[in-house]
């Protein structure tokens, strides 16, 4: 667990370094706002695109070759993308790269396959609360470097991910070790390894079914998010890449505290099923309050209220990564990143056209906050469906009816 951790945690803060400055990179080659949202909107789209082919193909490379070989290509490819996107001096260069990085990319499935490697059904929902702390972390150093940095150049931060990036490489070529033994690797099917192939297997894993539509509901919501967060605080409150990168110190502050200690106490009192409703009642009403938010300082009480929110993705990933065998976690969970990266394909462009649409109204309408009321309905979606299953699957879960005083007092709580 010490040598994955670290690994991420270098790989999060790589890329949680250009998040404050790759928008307004994408500003620097465009005229207008609505420019501004279409271009970078184009830009998260060919990554979303190239990852949603790659991630299964990488997936099923890491259970017949090993995590090992896959990571390190991945961290490679990371590296080389940080300082083309430095040197970049048009739009399409901007896409092209971004393509590039996001075919080798699948860092985060394989990493969750690593850890299904090493653990024990039991210690698998607390190793990647473990694992999702270290994301964490790098989202709270990383936003904040980046932030600073950019504040000094734009293109500086991407210089300094690249070098994390190689140093990076350069450490899981001579310290990290491999986590699957070569009597546990299975040959690659190629008729599997792509992202549909991979959608029918992890709909047909027992326990799991419906959840494919829930994983995708609230993969999008998150996209959504993730692509939108800066223009619209950019929009809204005339936001700038510090103040960018503190916000998002405080969501990866937040992550790390959930992650890191929450999370275990949560998994120790109720079941993975019941954490994973709480959280989306939580992040459905977080969407909502920080889309209707009026002041800067909003988004921050928000961020400190969804502490369930934080949960939801380790819940459903400890449901589905138990419900898979050992010979084919990289391919499950490979199938889990396809279904985000689908959603990362789709989130721009519904994202950065919705601001693109509102992006000439006045600073602080409320009507800026279109994205995120539609987050907010996608969670709510996805709590129906997650409900459902689980009343379809009693062995698997305890959750009370809608209506009960256990959801109306967790929702109130959330």
């Amino acid at each position: 667990m010490p040598f994955i951790m670290l690994t991420v945690l270098l790989d999060m803060i790589a890329i949680g370094l250009i998040i404050p400055v790759l928008p307004p990179l994408v500003g620097t080659f465009t005229g207008s706002q609505a420019d501004h949202a279409f271009w970078y909107g184009v830009v998260t789209f060919s990554f979303g695109l190239a990852n949603f082919f790659g991630a299964p193909i990488l997936g099923a490379l890491s259970d017949q070759y090993g995590r090992r070989p896959v990571l390190l290509v991945g961290l490679a490819g990371l590296a080389c993308s940080f300082f083309v996107t430095a040197l970049a001096t048009a739009l399409w260069m901007l896409v092209a790269v971004r393509v590039f990085s996001g075919a080798l990319q699948a860092n985060a499935a394989v990493a969750q396959a690593y850890v299904a490697d090493i653990s024990t059904a039991a210690d698998r929902g607390k190793r990647f609360g473990m694992l999702g702390a270290m994301f964490g972390m790098g989202f709270v150093l990383g936003p904040v470097m980046g932030g600073l940095l950019g504040g000094i150049d734009l293109r500086l931060p991407f210089f300094a991910a690249g070098t994390l990036a190689v140093l990076n490489t350069l450490y899981g070529i001579f310290v990290l070790p491999e986590s699957l033994a070569a009597d546990r690797r299975t040959p690659i099917n190629w008729k599997r390894a792509n992202p549909i192939a991979s959608f029918s297997q992890l709909r047909q894993l027992h326990g799991v079914g419906m959840l494919v539509a829930v994983i995708g509901l609230s993969g999008l919501a998150q996209f959504i998010l993730h692509t939108t967060w800066v223009l619209y605080t950019t929009f809204k409150f005339g936001w700038g890449p510090q103040e960018n990168g503190w916000s998002l110190f405080a969501v990866g502050a937040m992550s790390v505290l959930v992650q890191g200690g929450l999370i275990r106490v949560a998994l120790k009192r109720s079941t993975p099923q019941r954490i994973a409703v709480i959280g989306l009642v939580s992040s459905s009403l977080s969407y909502l309050l920080w889309g209707a938010a009026t002041e800067g300082w909003m988004m921050y009480a928000v961020i400190g209220l969804n502490v369930f929110g934080f949960m939801v993705q380790t819940a459903i990933q400890t449901i589905v990564s138990g419900a898979a065998d050992e010979q084919s976690q990289g391919r499950t969970l490979g199938a889990v990143a396809s279904i985000n990266s689908l959603t990362a394909v789709v989130a721009p462009i519904i994202g950065a056209g919705l601001l693109g649409i509102v992006s000439h109204l006045p600073r602080g309408d409320w009507r800026i906050g279109a994205p995120f009321f539609l987050c907010s309905a996608l969670q709510l979606v996805a709590m129906v469906l997650a409900l459902r299953h689980f009343r379809r699957h009693p062995a698997h879960s305890s959750i009370p009816t809608p209506g009960t005083a256990a959801v109306t007092s967790a929702a109130t709580e959330a």
